[in-house]
């Protein structure tokens, strides 16, 4: 399963990073989601549904991280813990590049969890925890 989830994940992070260039395909990216998931933060547990609302929702997500300078999201690191024969957990660490004249380039290291669920060879996200991206996003000066 480890290469089944490494190609998922880069996958995830080439369609981001197109995204950020310029071609947002929310498409690709509600693919990598189960019908239903959980987004789990400081702020809260919410429930998701992969509708057109979450399409709408990734497009603008896309566009508001464009518009604080980001240029890229990469994976630095990527560790997997198998929790059945379906079900796995993936610790990822981004490393997000952003540039504005205001502020020149700054990068951010973050981790985010997500639970992947792997059934006939095909990945989808279940559910994901965050840290609290806004606090960070304000500490480092991309946002006030």
């Amino acid at each position: 399963m480890q290469n089944t989830i490494e190609e998922f994940f880069k996958r995830y992070e080439t369609t981001f990073n197109e995204s950020l260039a310029g071609t947002p395909n929310a498409d690709a990216t509600a693919e990598a989601f189960t019908d239903d998931f959980l987004a789990v933060s400081p702020q809260g547990v919410a429930p998701g549904k992969n509708d057109e609302r979450f399409r709408e929702a990734i497009t603008q997500g896309y566009g508001y991280y464009r518009a604080m300078g980001t240029e890229s999201m990469r994976i630095a690191a990527l560790e997997t813990t198998p929790l059945d024969d379906y079900h796995t957990m993936v610790r990822v660490s981004w490393l997000s590049q952003y540039r504005r004249l205001d502020i020149g380039e700054v990068a951010i290291s973050f981790d985010n969890v997500y639970l992947v669920r792997t059934v006939d060879g095909v990945s989808k996200i279940f559910a994901y925890i965050t840290g609290d991206e806004q606090k960070t996003l304000r500490e480092k000066g991309i946002i006030e």
